[in-house]
């Protein structure tokens, strides 16, 4: 009798400890702001339901045209709306399987806890290089850009731009000194790594167009069920909670 208890605890133990046996791996193209809450998720993801996520970072405007190249990537969290829409409109995403997950927040952030000092800072001469996305392929260097010339700077700060093609390379610029400061996303500052260390100016919503961020299944995900889980996933709570402590907004 107790061998027969022990071998259906065991028996148990191992249904409840073992992966589902359908699951599947999906291939995710990220947008570089959203790397670090989207790692947590995927962990989250992956302990929850026995899918494998693999994840590759960079520029919404580079996986856009990788993907209209045949890039084998399931689903794509963009840092705008208008690439996904365009996704779907040109066939490549599937209908009705695209929302927005977050809308972003600008930063502009400096390692130097004494250099910043709001919007101002940008009309001192206390900086010699300025770190900003390249607005042709990240949807945030459009947003500093924006914020530039609301400010009236953007010609006279043109000079000290230092362009990097991701946000991912744009805080590199900043955080090796090639740049004193620079417009990043806010969720890159709150890095557990980084712990909002420095000076910062959160830009206002109102100096440029809305960051609205939208995610969508790309037709080479439409069958795979790892993709659709994960999409279902990160309309959840716990998604929702790792997404708003990075500061991000939700809609």
């Amino acid at each position: 009798m107790i061998q027969k208890s022990v071998a259906w605890c065991l028996f148990v133990i191992a249904t409840i400890a073992a992966p589902p046996v359908c699951a599947e791996h999906v291939l995710v193209a990220v947008a570089a702001n959203f790397n670090l809450p989207f790692r947590e998720i995927a962990t989250e993801f992956e302990r929850a339901t026995g899918h494998q996520v693999r994840v590759v970072s960079g520029a919404s405007g580079a996986f856009y045209a990788q993907i209209k190249n045949g890039a084998p990537f399931d689903v794509f969290f963009s840092a705008d709306r208008d690439r996904p829409k365009l996704l779907e409109e040109e066939g490549l995403g599937v209908k009705d399987f695209r929302f927005t997950y977050a809308i972003g927040r600008l930063v502009l952030w400096s390692p130097n806890a004494a250099l910043i000092k709001g919007g101002e800072t940008l009309r001192s001469k206390t900086f010699k290089r300025l770190a900003v996305a390249n607005p042709k392929t990240a949807p945030y260097g459009v947003a500093a850009m924006q914020t530039m010339q609301n400010l009236g700077l953007w010609d006279s700060l043109k000079s000290q731009l230092v362009m990097g093609e991701s946000l991912g390379q744009t805080m590199g610029f900043i955080e090796s000194g090639n740049a004193q400061l620079g417009f990043v996303a806010l969720s890159q500052v709150l890095d557990p790594k980084i712990k909002g260390t420095g000076s910062r100016w959160e830009v206002p919503t109102d100096a440029h167009a809305p960051i609205t961020q939208d995610v969508i299944l790309l037709v080479k995900g439409k069958d795979n069920p790892a993709a659709k889980s994960l999409m279902e996933f990160v309309t959840g709570t716990q998604a929702k909670n790792i997404i708003a402590r990075y500061g991000y907004l939700l809609k």
